[in-house]
């Protein structure tokens, strides 16, 4: 009865029977709380003082939705479209469409890899990039369970494997530093290697994705796209020009303070001064923005304060002190265990970078004691901690691409996003994660 696992459970089921988000995290703290030994009183509290950690990302996700809308109306976005649909509306083989198809995934990969190191800006890119792309994907039929799956491939498995960018900071920053503070002499050269496996074990996952799961065609509902997206506009040279540098200036500033409220904001204060917004529009503007985004800031504001409950009852390192109970000396079920815990626990939490130091302080002497190589108590405290971003109800990993999918409320975060990324990543890290460790290192 480990409150994270009462907690995170029945967060799980209520979302899977279409309970929304925020009413099943509120429910799963509360009951994660009084499993754990708080009062009522005690878990209210503890659920409303995580709340204010979440207020920032919040407001930087309307702020962002804001500056999404601006771009959108300067249609720089639709010139990618607009070849797309041109190509399509020209195609006269089943291989151009599928060449087409295939062309539009790759684009969409290598800017979700992109947006972990060359331009660090995370999920910003995901509400810019993908909306003005949903005519081109309803006119090939394309399932968009797909693109959930290839956009939370990119965002995780870049940082789990490449040590730039965010991968910098979860290789070297966090997954490094805590192992060596514990008493492995890892270094940084070797964590990419160790890591390779379990990434390999996701881009499987992928292919299966892509290929054979969702690889039939799916109808969806042009008119509704329409309402938020109109199909052709007249582009105006002056407004992508100012929308360029908007973006430019955007993406410098937000690199640059690692704020996305600064950089929303200046990005959008430029599309006012060189006219393109007029200054009794911005109210407008920003109503549209917090509608495309405000719920995903509802959702991580309440998923810190489920976070907070969770840390406050003591179950995360109960959980993971109950492991070494378990075990004895079976390196085979050991493994198992400790990717299993860690699943829960990046799910409870909703971040794998935050999930390293709960779990790095016992495992690693657990892989001491096991005589497990330095590889291996790489690939098990990383792959640990990484499991449970993919397919986490709560995870900006899985918030970003429904943003982008839903903004015609074709696409369900739970049953398109959640669910399929789950399952095609999570399995596949649990097995490859368990390989590496038992058999390769």
């Amino acid at each position: 009865m480990n409150s994270v696992i009462i907690a995170v459970s029945l967060m799980v089921v209520l979302s899977l029977v279409r309970v929304n988000i925020v009413i099943a995290l509120i429910v799963g703290a509360i009951a994660g709380g009084l499993v754990g030994g708080l009062d009522i009183n005690e878990t209210i509290q503890a659920f409303n003082k995580g709340l204010g950690n979440g207020a920032t990302i919040a407001l930087s996700y309307a702020m962002l939705g804001t500056f999404a809308v601006a771009i959108s109306k300067s249609g720089i976005t639709d010139l990618l479209s607009n070849m797309i649909i041109k190509k399509v509306n020209l195609g006269e083989s089943s291989f151009q469409f599928i060449y087409i198809k295939y062309l539009m995934l790759t684009f969409i990969l290598l800017a979700a890899v992109s947006s972990q190191n060359i331009v660090p800006v995370h999920i910003a890119f995901i509400p810019i990039l993908i909306p003005p792309l949903l005519h081109s994907m309803a006119q090939l039929q394309l399932d968009r369970r797909v693109v959930a799956c290839i956009l939370t491939f990119g965002l995780i498995a870049t940082y789990m494997f490449l040590p730039v960018g965010f991968g910098g900071i979860f290789l070297n920053e966090i997954l490094l530093k805590n192992i060596v503070d514990n008493g492995v002499g890892a270094v940084s050269g070797q964590l990419p290697i160790a890591m390779a496996i379990p990434v390999l074990g996701m881009f499987l996952g992928l292919l299966f994705a892509i290929f054979f799961s969702y690889r039939k065609k799916r109808v969806y509902d042009v008119s509704k796209i329409l309402e938020v997206e109109t199909e052709k506009r007249e582009l105006d040279v002056f407004h992508i020009i100012v929308a360029l540098f908007s973006v430019v200036t955007a993406l410098a500033l937000q690199v640059y303070t690692n704020s996305i409220i600064l950089g929303s904001l200046a990005g959008f204060i430029i599309f006012i001064v060189a006219g393109v917004i007029k200054a009794n529009q911005t109210q407008d503007f920003f109503t549209k923005g917090l509608k495309m985004m405000g719920m995903i800031g509802f959702i991580m504001i309440t998923a810190n304060g489920f976070a907070s409950v969770i840390n406050t009852t003591g179950g995360v390192e109960s959980l993971v002190s109950s492991v070494v109970d378990i075990i004895g000396n079976n390196k085979s079920l050991a493994v198992f265990l400790m990717l299993i815990v860690g699943l829960f626990i990046t799910m409870g939490i909703g971040s794998s970078f935050s999930t390293i130091p709960i779990i790095a302080t016992i495992y690693v002497p657990l892989c001491i004691q096991l005589d497990f190589s330095v590889m291996a108590t790489i690939s098990i405290v990383g792959t640990a901690a990484a499991l449970g971003d993919a397919g986490s109800p709560a995870s900006d990993s899985t918030l970003g691409p429904t943003s982008g999918l839903n903004v015609d409320g074709q696409h369900d975060h739970i049953w398109d996003t959640v669910v399929p990324t789950f399952l095609h990543y999570n399995i596949p890290l649990i097995i490859f994660g368990w390989l590496a460790a038992v058999y390769v290192f």
